[in-house]
């Protein structure tokens, strides 16, 4: 059977976040006759196997924190059974599978087509859709976007199979013993939390001596810090020589390692979990038949208006590694479709990558927006940089004893005479929701004396970042 043939304005390979606010404003709001390419399920890394059933499992971790921290304010609550791991993760799956469907029908609202199926370039406007059942359809273009996202990595350590990515995490049907991830990345950080405040025994292996090391030096020294205080067990500048199945414990391993105080050791552990980058999804994409470059890195070289090096096909989101962020890829792909199909008002759309707020799920939340302070000293001089911390307890700590209290500490690194602030770091309670109105004022190009004209809200932690001294 031949293969069968469509023609369209714009096609989107990638049905992740970034792919499909692109395909949906292309065809929605600009009439675009627009095709989406996915391989597996709608909504990508963050609905499926990233940021939201992340988060649902971090409140679960949070509410294990809480129902611990409740004695302090006098209340008793006897824990019967242990955490229902398996309750929760098959209500966890069923909200993700209720999010996928309300994915499909967007994209029938906006009549967006979608296929399922593998998508490879033949040439700068066409591809070949291989699906599910093994047939084939050709795809000629006007325009092509590739926003194909990325995977997990696994290192070349003998027997590193045996464990997870962090994809992995979301399958587990039992909740492990004894947990060790690898990895120093914000996805190691906050699986490491949520797994120890669930009552897994947790073992983080880093290969420095901290970890978070793209974030301010106030964020790695006090979450390492409260990491430890609260029972993570941080092996540092360690190396895993190999993996092995235990001998005797069906379902466990044996984790040789090194670290900063053994030479030669061995972890039994039943989970094994990689969190040690992501690589991009390019493998079967075709890029060299379309002649698409790609770094060394192999991601996909995109401009800041998400141009290729080839007419007419651009690419954004975890595929370019540029900022590796769902509403980064969404603001961009709405961004591009603007640009391509909105007409003349619009021929200079594209997504400031400047300044973007971020958050880390760990306990406590890290926010963060602009540049750390080594990074300004280093672009503005220590001359024109000035810095405004603080660090204190929170009120809700005031009940509990000194060893249960959690740390909260802000920070802002501003920049001249105007004291314009680059750099905004919080970490405590209720950070990540902070984070995003402060983000707003950090992108309009505040300045220190705007934020000492704003009248505090009292008594929160946030009001300590409008009365720095």
């Amino acid at each position: 059977m031949a293969p069968i043939s469509k023609e369209c304005d714009y096609l989107v390979i990638g049905g992740g976040s970034g792919g499909l606010a692109s395909a949906r404003r292309a065809s929605g709001q600009w009439g675009a006759k627009t095709i989406a390419i996915e391989s597996n399920r709608l909504g990508g890394t963050c609905v499926n196997v990233g940021c939201v059933p992340k988060k649902v499992t971090w409140n679960a971790a949070a509410i294990a924190e809480t129902l611990h921290e409740a004695k302090a304010y006098g209340f008793s609550i006897p824990q019967t059974v242990p955490f229902d791991w398996k309750t929760f993760v098959h209500k966890r799956a069923a909200y993700v599978k209720r999010l996928n469907g309300i994915y499909d029908k967007n994209l029938e609202k906006d009549h967006v087509e979608w296929l399922h199926g593998r998508a490879h370039l033949l040439s700068k406007n066409e591809a070949e859709i291989v699906l599910d059942d093994g047939s084939k359809q050709t795809i000629r273009a006007k325009k092509i976007l590739l926003a194909t996202g990325g995977h997990p990595k696994f290192p070349g350590t003998p027997g590193a199979h045996l464990g997870i990515s962090s994809d992995g995490f979301f399958e587990l049907e039992e909740q492990p013993k004894k947990a060790a991830l690898v990895g120093a990345g914000y996805i190691a950080i906050e699986m490491a939390g949520m797994f120890h405040h669930l009552g897994t025994e947790t073992h983080l292996f880093i290969r420095h001596d901290s970890f978070l090391r793209t974030f301010d030096p106030m964020v790695q020294e006090k979450i390492m810090s409260e990491y430890e205080r609260q029972g993570i067990i941080i092996h540092r500048n360690s190396s895993q020589s190999k993996v092995e199945k235990h001998p005797s414990k069906p379902g466990w391993l044996n984790l040789h390692y090194s670290d900063s105080n053994t030479k030669e050791g061995i972890l039994e552990i039943d989970c094994l979990l990689w969190a040690i980058g992501r690589a991009p999804e390019v493998e079967d994409l075709g890029l060299e038949k379309a002649g698409v470059k790609q770094d060394e890195r192999g991601h996909i070289i995109a401009d800041e208006y998400q141009n290729t090096n080839v007419e007419n096909i651009y690419s954004l989101g975890d595929v370019c590694g540029k900022v590796e962020l769902t509403p980064v890829a969404i603001a961009a792909g709405r961004q591009l479709s603007n640009r391509l199909f909105g007409g003349p008002a619009y021929k200079d759309a594209h997504l400031d990558y400047t300044n973007i707020p971020s958050v880390v799920f760990a306990h406590p939340e890290v926010g963060s927006i602009g540049m750390t302070e080594p990074a300004a000293r280093e672009k503005y001089g220590d001359d024109n940089v000035k810095v405004y911390n603080t660090s204190f307890t929170a009120m809700y700590y005031a009940m509990m004893d000194p060893d249960d209290k959690s740390p909260t500490a802000y920070k802002l690194v501003c920049v001249g005479e105007e004291e314009r602030i680059v750099g905004l770091h919080i970490l405590g309670s209720g950070c990540s929701e902070m984070m995003q109105g402060f983000g707003v004022a950090v992108k309009m190009g505040a300045r220190k004396k705007d934020f000492d004209s704003c009248v505090a809200i009292h008594p929160t932690s946030a009001e300590e970042l409008v009365t720095l001294k």
